[in-house]
């Protein structure tokens, strides 16, 4: 099975009121669950050094069951699926206020010119680090080799965690079409609200070289799905005033989810089996109800503005780009302590943070030329709350009033 890493991007703004919205007022919640589900990669891609499933590019000797289950377990059913959505989500008001052509361009400055930086020099340096690992005396031209999958973990040639940017880039340009034509005649989407799981579930069954988000017949599905979600203020509605259930909802799945996960009782069953794919249909669903319940609870909780998210909200890009390089140099060398697995955690954690935010502040964020090719526009960083315009993050359209 070819296995790549996770990734981010989306921050919109919407009301719930009327079909013809415009974008008029900031979601600042919206904003908040990009930055969270970004910073959440530092503990889910620092877990991976001690996860007891998958290789990784640097493996501790020793691993954790715990932190498997309580960190890569729980956050591998949702946290990809609403990074979707909400790209989608955020196509919607992008194309209410820009021409398909204008669209596209950008999506070539904002998408495109990163992954292509990040593919020529950020992602090399963790196969490189792979390769050295395992024992292998590798150089980083090694990197140019594309026998083999495309996990990187042996020195080879991968996309790495940037995976997703190629994914939205494309779905970007293949949905354009539907999405122009949807903008002009807005569609209902509170079907959506109850058949995402039996599309998701279809669209696992399509022939991909991996299941789930790296899955593109899924993750176009989820990414359609988010643009139809707020094209549609009653089934946004719907999803705010039912915050609460939905998070029961979510618990409820979530724990079922991951005992059943456990207990190995979805490798009981042959694929395709009929337990199989009840089995299946479960998680899809707790994917799905975890993706709403995220969505109304940060529309009743999050919706408010402060110098964190001014600042975060445009550095979220670039903190995504540099993050997995990073965590893998700080594990190289922290692998090698005598320490526990837990301190060792602790200090591939926080070292990655520390050392992410001093690049992104020191090297990208004062530097046009680097924010450039970080997916940002030139200029000063922060612009003043009370400055109406649109501002682009990561290639998401977001205005502030």
């Amino acid at each position: 099975m070819m296995t790549l890493e996770k990734a981010p991007e989306a921050a919109v703004e919407s009301t719930a009121t009327a079909p013809t919205r415009t974008s008029a007022v900031r979601r600042h919640d919206l904003d908040w669950l990009r930055i969270m589900a970004v910073l959440l990669l530092i503990p889910f891609h620092s877990a991976r050094v001690f996860d007891v499933w998958d290789p990784f590019y640097v493996k501790n000797a020793a691993k954790s069951g715990v932190l498997t289950w309580s960190v890569i377990a729980f956050l591998e059913p949702w946290h990809m699926q609403l990074l979707f959505v909400l790209a989608g989500a955020a196509t919607w008001y992008a194309l209410g206020h820009r021409s398909a052509g204008a669209y596209a361009g950008e999506r070539f400055k904002r998408l495109l010119i990163p992954l292509g930086f990040g593919i020529l020099f950020i992602v090399p340096p963790q196969t490189y680090l792979a390769g050295w690992f395992r024992g292998q005396h590798v150089s980083l031209g090694s990197y140019w080799d594309f026998s083999g999958d495309l996990t990187g973990y042996t020195g080879g040639w991968t996309p790495a965690h940037l995976w997703f940017i190629a994914f939205l880039f494309i779905f970007s340009l293949l949905a354009l079409p539907l999405f122009m034509r949807w903008r002009r005649r807005p569609i209902g989407a509170r079907w959506l609200l109850f058949a995402m799981p039996v599309v998701l579930l279809l669209a696992n069954a399509l022939p991909a070289p991996d299941d789930g988000p790296q899955n593109p017949f899924y993750s176009l599905a989820l990414f359609i799905g988010g643009f139809l979600l707020v094209a549609d203020p009653r089934a946004e509605g719907m999803i705010h005033r039912a915050w609460k259930p939905l998070l029961a909802a979510a618990a409820a799945t979530m724990t079922t989810a991951l005992l059943l996960g456990h207990a190995g009782v979805g490798d009981m069953w042959a694929e395709g089996s009929l337990p199989d794919t009840l089995v299946s249909f479960l998680g899809n669903v707790n994917t799905w109800v975890c993706v709403l319940a995220l969505l109304g609870a940060g529309h009743a909780l999050l919706n408010r503005q402060n110098k964190v998210l001014r600042y975060t909200n445009e550095g979220a890009y670039p903190f995504y780009l540099l993050h997995q390089t990073v965590i893998i140099a700080v594990a190289y060398v922290v692998v090698r302590w005598n320490l526990g697995l837990w301190p060792k955690y602790g200090w591939v954690l926080a070292g990655s943070f520390a050392l992410t935010l001093g690049l992104y502040e020191v090297v990208i964020r004062r530097h046009n030329p680097m924010r450039f090719l970080f997916g940002l526009k030139p200029g000063r960083p922060a612009v003043p709350a009370a400055t109406a315009g649109t501002v682009e993050h990561e290639g998401v359209s977001v205005v502030r009033v």
